[in-house]
């Protein structure tokens, strides 16, 4: 593929290596520092163009396919400061990794990829640590403030094969979160089967909230332990919506502790001289089969100290109103 300019159109050509990666995820994926909103507009507006005609964002994209992309203003990234942190997360914490896929335990407070304000990103690093590997992309997301079990995959098809089955929801990966939050928290087991709709706030910053018109969503939570206050859950995705966790448990009033977008900011703000300084948010669990074997997999990644030591915190402070039998085992496992 040739690079994208500034300042005048880009005919871009579709390797083997891009090949199968729809429209919109390759323009995200090359234009960065371009808003999505920007690459989205572009899209619908028929200035992006394959093989000379208009395309849904969509389409996957073909060997040999040729993609016009017209002028577009790139935020460039300073390459020294991306050096520098590559070399300072040499350390990422490998959870698995074999000839088709890496799983990463991504540290809160870093962001996946690079873009929209930040400057390097975990898989922008990786690359930096492996400049051998012909090829390395994110399999899927998580927020910036969440940690947690990360997959990247190190071929092609091996990437398709993985958002193909995050796609499929509940038949594919089964993936657990660690969540602390506000309130006491009544039900062992809860389904939330609440629409989400992404929407830009004024300051074109990314939020989401339940509305009837959103995307279908649906998190399954189940209570761990209850304190007179807060609540420790585990959360099973049964769809990837953006926030999705966030914002279902800040509809129902149980803001997650720590978080700056749709928590409780008095509180937080309390939480961190209490030594909570991070969301409480984290990514324990993710069970799936391998992409390209078949193979079934599990995935754990430790409890941070930044977690579990409020987590351990609490427990010394407040007596637990209750405690589920699972939580040890749960715990353990880290």
């Amino acid at each position: 593929m040739t690079g994208v300019g500034n300042n005048s159109v880009t005919h871009a050509v579709i390797g083997e290596e891009e090949a199968g990666q729809r429209l919109d995820n390759f323009l995200i994926r090359c234009c960065k520092g371009v808003p999505k909103s920007h690459i989205y507009r572009i899209l619908r507006s028929g200035e992006v163009r394959v093989n000379s005609g208009r395309v849904d964002a969509t389409y996957r994209l073909c060997a040999g396919d040729k993609v016009r992309i017209p002028p577009i203003r790139i935020a460039e990234r300073p390459q020294n400061e991306v050096d520098e942190v590559a070399k300072e997360r040499v350390d990422l914490p490998i959870i698995y990794e074999d000839e088709a896929m890496l799983v990463i335990d991504k540290p809160e407070g870093i962001a996946v990829h690079g873009g929209s304000g930040v400057s390097f990103g975990v898989i922008e690093a990786l690359r930096r640590q492996r400049p051998q590997a012909k090829f390395l992309e994110l399999a899927h997301r998580l927020d910036r403030e969440t940690s947690g079990v990360l997959l990247v995959g190190k071929k092609r098809l091996a990437l398709t094969a993985l958002h193909d089955m995050f796609r499929e929801h509940g038949a594919g990966a089964d993936k657990r979160y660690l969540v602390m939050v506000k309130g006491r928290w009544m039900n062992n087991t809860q389904h939330v089967k609440l629409p989400l709709h992404k929407y830009l706030t004024e300051g074109g910053e990314r939020r989401v909230s339940v509305n009837p018109e959103g995307k279908a969503s649906h998190t399954i939570f189940r209570l761990l332990a209850r304190w007179s206050d807060m609540s420790l859950l585990e959360a099973q995705l049964k769809t990837g919506r953006t926030h999705q966790i966030r914002v279902h448990l800040a509809h129902l009033g149980f803001p997650i502790l720590g978080d700056e977008k749709y928590g409780d900011f008095a509180l937080n703000k309390n939480l961190k001289r209490d030594g909570l300084k991070r969301m409480a948010l984290h990514a324990w669990r993710m069970a799936f089969r391998h992409p390209l074997t078949a193979t079934p997999l599990e995935c754990i990644a430790p409890l941070p100290d930044s977690f579990g030591s409020y987590i351990a915190t609490v427990n010394r402070k407040k007596d637990p109103e209750f405690k589920s039998e699972n939580l040890e085992e749960i715990l353990h496992k880290q």
